[in-house]
């Protein structure tokens, strides 16, 4: 008679080995914890320290991504000679130091300088990120660091947010400038958290030198992104991963606005939202991700979509819906967008790493970013536009950009 074998706490849970990794942990923690403090409040920032309109803002924003879109293409190549650790580091230093200068920011072209430094900031840490994650991933557990990757991010974001919260509505104007600068102050602590990781795989910090002395990649880096621009497989996730990005800017971008400009509901509300997604990513992301292991990551990434799509439906109903149920509705909402969240992220992580060349994974990473990037310029101004014209409008916009990637994602498992 044979005794089945216990299984272990952490498979159950689907946790991956963490041990040798509690930096990396550590600095995602953090990160995520100052960014949650501002994330839904910065155009809010903006409008109450500032004499600018909320358009204007919104514009000053968008031109500063959009300004900051070829960041990418210039870090992909620093990944490949550097180590995703070392640029990882260099990006949170430089959006300590952009939040810092938010302080400052008063006119609308200071607002684009500092918004262009934390954005290219931001683009170096999450092209980088990914490639953290290869790095501390044990065999076979790739999806699991992704899953406990979000679930630390959702964790510091809604922490973050419950304390910003707190601030803005108790301290006004100068809560939020508190914000910043507990925002910058965090983005500093990750960079000497990740700063003195050492990865347990070893990371090269540069390519072995070719015969005559040359370094493989050193020649230009067309060379090498032209080998990603021929792969249609790549190009056709990073095209339909823009429906998840828009769907993200949700939190930053748009539903602090939508409460209290489309609604008319307080900011708090917005603060308590921020906290119910960072509660039940927390609870449920890994349980979720080991759930969905045995289906295909593309099924499971259109299977988050049509949620996206859904709790979209349900935001823009609030709009014209009667006000006794709109609270009720809005956690609704905000129930089915954590859930779509816990289903696709992690997958689609996985698909941006499997779906690259090993040779070139800092190119096709920065490829793969382009579609963050491209998103998070043209949101600000495109949703608040949007905003203006009704408040639903937004929102269906969300709706169909969501169903269209349904079956881009199916054509993706035809194409080799």
């Amino acid at each position: 008679m044979t005794t089945a074998t216990p299984t272990p706490l952490r498979d159950r849970l689907g946790l991956p080995r963490t041990t040798g990794r509690n930096r990396l942990i550590g600095a995602h923690l953090v990160d995520s914890l100052g960014t949650g403090l501002i994330l839904a409040f910065t155009l809010v920032y903006f409008a109450r320290t500032t004499g600018l309109g909320l358009a204007a803002i919104g514009a000053a924003v968008s031109t500063a991504r959009l300004l900051a879109l070829p960041t990418a293409i210039v870090v992909g190549p620093l990944i490949d000679r550097y180590g995703a650790r070392t640029v990882a580091a260099c990006g949170n230093a430089l959006s300590a130091l952009a939040y810092g200068g938010f302080l400052l920011a008063g006119q609308a072209w200071q607002i684009v300088l500092v918004c262009l430094l934390a954005q290219i900031g931001h683009v170096g840490y999450w092209t980088s990120s990914t490639g953290l994650v290869v790095l501390a991933s044990a065999e076979g557990e790739r999806t699991r660091w992704f899953a406990l990757v979000q679930t630390l991010r959702n964790t510091g974001m809604g922490l973050g947010g419950a304390l910003g919260a707190v601030l803005v509505a108790g301290a006004g104007t100068g809560g939020l400038r508190v914000l910043v600068v507990l925002n910058a102050a965090s983005y500093a602590l990750a960079t000497g958290l990740l700063a003195s990781w050492r990865p347990l795989a070893a990371e090269p910090a540069r390519p072995a030198p070719r015969p005559g002395g040359a370094a493989p990649g050193a020649g230009r880096a067309g060379g090498g992104y032209r080998a990603v621009l021929r792969d249609r497989r790549y190009l056709l996730l990073v095209v339909v991963h823009l429906a998840f990005v828009f769907g993200s800017m949700i939190i930053s971008m748009l539903l602090a606005v939508y409460l209290t400009e489309g609604l008319h509901r307080d900011a708090w509300l917005a603060g308590t939202l921020l906290v119910l997604n960072g509660v039940q990513v927390v609870l449920t992301q890994n349980a979720v991700a080991r759930r969905l292991e045995r289906f295909r990551p593309t099924r499971v990434v259109a299977a988050g979509a049509l949620l996206n799509a859904l709790s979209f439906g349900l935001f823009a109903l609030l709009a014209a819906a009667p006000g006794w149920i709109v609270p009720a509705g809005l956690f609704a909402a905000m129930a089915v967008y954590n859930l779509a969240e816990t289903v696709a992220t992690p997958y689609a992580e996985e698909l941006s790493v499997s779906l690259a060349d090993p040779d070139r994974r800092g190119r096709y990473l920065a490829v793969y970013q382009l579609s963050w990037n491209l998103g998070q310029a043209v949101a600000p101004a495109l949703l608040t536009l949007l905003l203006g014209r009704g408040a639903a409008w937004p929102w269906l916009f969300l709706l169909v950009l969501s169903l269209a990637a349904v079956p881009g994602l199916l054509r993706l498992e035809r194409l080799r």
